[in-house]
């Protein structure tokens, strides 16, 4: 089989399937376009499949080839190509697999919207777009990528575009992303100028040459360049990946269909930047200030976006928070150059955490729309396949023994214990109190919706986000809902017994990503590894399990046997509860800061350039300047003959004056 047909057929079929979805899609009907959509990405899924068997089983090659030249200029080439090496195949089969199960649950999930094909059109454009970032083997492809898995989040994110909230949301997110995208778009500036290429393999050789590069960014402070370029890349990737303080968008994306929520905040939008760093390891690996700086904004996302979990009420917002959490953890990992653990932890999550979505997205369809858990309770029985499923989802993202979230955390929390790198201190201690955090806000959901009184018995009748609230009894959702729960459930449990070996401790990643010995933390902790086995029963000698058990006691307690409680620490503590229900006061600083001050300096610029200056000064200024001119000239036009004759005499004696004076 000729791989480069399978690379080519991976990323063209869901384009192609989103093309006819969109364009035709009223042609081929709403069943038309969930058929065209899920054959496009499952051909993707199983091609990503052979590619991963190929090159991780049979001993296959990587691929790093161009397939288009874009253009030439300079010397530079820019090209579409592909660079499938183990790291690809690995986001390949998660990004296909995870899209997948998000397609057949949109069947159940938007079968009422009249936005149908649009949206089967939309997340399979979303797929290709992920695909092209992933496969990318230069900075050229990656950045279209990167721009386009943004292009299509923003008009997910605002799908329903009569509801002002999604039109605000959608615009949040475009916006901070540009603010990463502008760092990231200069690093890739960087590199051109300093390499003189955009292509992967030719900068990472080029790279140990700029070791001792230096650049002035301000006058009398030399920077690294590597240093610089590594920070400017990681501002790109904080965008995407909404690491503090460019993560405010995030939450406020819960406004799309849930359906959206699972792959922005699964495998696909998110996780770009962790990749991004993965991947531009040979530059990391050389600046260590660049990878304590991504370390020290990782460990500040891992811990305080967690605690936002712990006040908020909306069911799909207080997952959104463990997004954020997780991405911290994942970007903790790269930044102790414990690469394989921050995509092993990626894998894993976007198992996981897909499932905690597309559950949560199942709850919704059975409370008639109902988002706020306050009005929920006691759904166990009449959910019983949402409830196993998203228990089980969040047993792997607390990392109980066994559970494929255990092996990734607890490796990624090791990993750290095990740096050097400045800051490792302090990211080591806010990834385990972070163990606490997440088990705290996880069960109070479990708690809160399943368990309990059944609170929406005395729920006033309420409107959920734009749909109507038909009331009635809860009910469990269709089967092409359930189904995509179980099988996200399969590896949420067991994935991690069957990949911890080779993806952590046995390179299995080879070349795709490069590790200095003076930073390798993986082998280290490797050291003392002695199978899954020895894993679980390690994980009882340290502190992360019993911070798990002590969160999910304290959950048990608050939640179920002592409701009142939060309550009455909330009202006690109202300055602290003031601080996490508003978030830390983001919003209100980049609104008043940046959003109000932007408009200010708009309107000050305004009213001073353009109505004073321009319009004003040179505009309106210069022709009242030449109108009274003219007034002056038209005196000195009187019609006598005399007069001419007398102005005529006195130019000729100024003319004879002057050159005999000169």
């Amino acid at each position: 089989m000729n791989m480069e047909n399978v690379y080519l057929g991976t990323v063209l079929a869901p384009l192609i399937a989103a093309i006819i979805a969109g364009l035709f899609g009223r042609q081929i009907g709403r069943a038309g376009a969930h058929w065209v959509t899920i054959i496009g990405v499952a051909i993707s899924f199983v091609l990503s499949l052979i590619a991963l068997k190929h090159i991780a089983f049979d001993g296959g090659e990587a691929f790093n080839g161009s397939i288009y030249t874009w253009a030439i200029t300079d010397g530079m080439r820019f090209e579409v190509g592909f660079l499938v090496d183990r790291l690809t195949v690995l986001m390949m089969t998660v990004v296909t697999f995870v899209s997948l199960m998000v397609h057949v649950y949109t069947i159940g999930y938007m079968h009422d919207d009249p936005g149908y094909q649009r949206f089967f059109s939309y997340i399979s454009l979303f797929t290709f777009s992920m695909l092209m970032l992933v496969m990318s083997n230069n900075f050229l492809q990656l950045f279209f990528g990167w721009e386009a898995v943004g292009l299509v989040s923003y008009l997910l994110i605002g799908f329903w575009f009569k509801r002002p909230t999604a039109v605000v949301a959608n615009l949040k997110a475009f916006m901070v992303n540009r603010v990463g995208d502008f760092g990231f778009l200069l690093g890739i500036a960087a590199v051109a100028y300093y390499t003189g290429s955009v292509d992967y393999a030719e900068v990472f050789a080029a790279v140990p040459g700029l070791t001792g590069e230096t650049i002035q960014i301000f006058e009398g402070h030399a920077w690294s360049v590597l240093t610089v370029i590594g920070i400017l890349l990681f501002i790109g990737a904080m965008g995407k990946s909404a690491q503090v303080p460019l993560h405010v968008w995030l939450p406020d994306s819960m406004e799309g269909p849930t359906p959206i929520s699972a792959l922005i905040h699964a495998a696909t939008m998110v996780t770009a930047g962790i990749f991004l760093v993965a991947r531009m390891s040979p530059i990391y690996e050389l600046t260590e200030t660049a990878l304590s700086f991504i370390l020290i904004i990782g460990s500040v996302t891992a811990f305080f976006m967690g605690l936002l979990g712990i006040v908020a009420n909306d069911i799909k917002r207080v997952i959104a928070y463990s997004t954020l959490s997780q991405l911290g953890y994942m970007t903790v990992a790269l930044g102790v150059s414990a690469y394989a653990a921050g995509i092993f932890h990626l894998m894993t999550h976007a198992f996981f955490k897909a499932l905690l979505f597309l559950a949560a997205g199942s709850v919704i369809i059975g409370m008639h729309h109902e988002q706020d858990m306050r009005r929920m309770g006691g759904l166990r029985k009449y959910m019983p396949i949402t409830y196993i499923t998203m228990l089980l989802g969040t047993f792997a993202l607390v990392a109980v023994p066994g559970f494929s979230g255990f092996f990734s955390k607890d490796a990624l929390i090791e990993a750290v214990h095990h740096s050097n790198i400045p800051g490792s201190g302090i990211a080591y201690w806010a990834v385990l109190s972070g163990v606490f955090v997440t088990t705290l806000y996880s069960f109070r959901l479990i708690f809160m919706v399943f368990h309990g009184e059944e609170r929406f018995r005395n729920a006033d009748a309420h409107h959920g986000h734009g749909e109507d609230h038909h009331g009635g009894e809860p009910h469990e959702s269709p089967w092409v809902v359930t189904l995509p729960l179980i099988l996200l459930a399969i590896p949420s449990i067991f994935i991690g017994w069957f990949t911890i070996d080779a993806l952590l401790f046995e390179g299995w990643f080879g070349s795709a990503i490069v590790v200095s010995e003076a930073h390798d933390v993986l082998a280290r902790l490797g050291e003392s590894y002695h199978g899954p086995w020895g894993f679980v029963l390690h994980a009882f000698s340290g502190p992360a399990v019993y911070l798990m058990i002590a969160g999910v006691v304290a959950a048990w307690f608050f939640w179920l046997r002592a409701p009142h409680l939060p309550g009455r620490i909330a009202e006690r503590a109202q300055g602290l509860y003031r601080l996490l229900a508003n978030k830390f006061y983001f919003d209100e600083i980049y609104n008043a800061v940046f959003a109000r001050g932007s408009r200010g300096l708009g309107s000050f610029l305004w009213k001073v350039g353009d109505v004073k200056l321009i319009d004003g000064a040179l505009v309106n200024g210069s022709a009242r300047t030449v109108g009274a001119f003219a007034v002056v000239l038209r005196r000195v036009q009187s019609g006598y003959l005399y007069h001419y004759a007398f102005a005529m005499i006195i130019g000729l004696v100024a003319l004879i004056a002057w050159l005999l004076l000169r």
